[in-house]
């Protein structure tokens, strides 16, 4: 299963360590990082549709949700 938000289309991003004279020696190396979303299995009542789906999305996701209503917010990103 890919962590890819259904709603916000947040992904894994690739970065850089920080990296200074002191910290960037042979013995501490720096190197690539792949840094995750916070993606959470959520369960979420849709009234307009009497339909309660299970979503993996983003925690920016769920905030939008509880701000715009969730048949807005699904309706917005195409998953109804």
């Amino acid at each position: 299963m890919a962590k890819v938000c259904k709603i916000t289309n947040k992904k894994p991003q690739a970065g850089g360590r920080y990296s200074n004279r002191v910290r960037a020696t042979q013995f501490n190396p720096t190197g690539k990082v792949k840094r995750k979303p916070n993606i959470q299995k959520k369960k979420i009542y849709v009234p307009e549709i009497d339909k309660t789906l299970t979503l993996n999305i983003s925690t920016k996701a769920i905030k939008t949700i509880k701000k715009k209503g969730a048949y807005k917010t699904l309706k917005e990103a195409k998953l109804i």
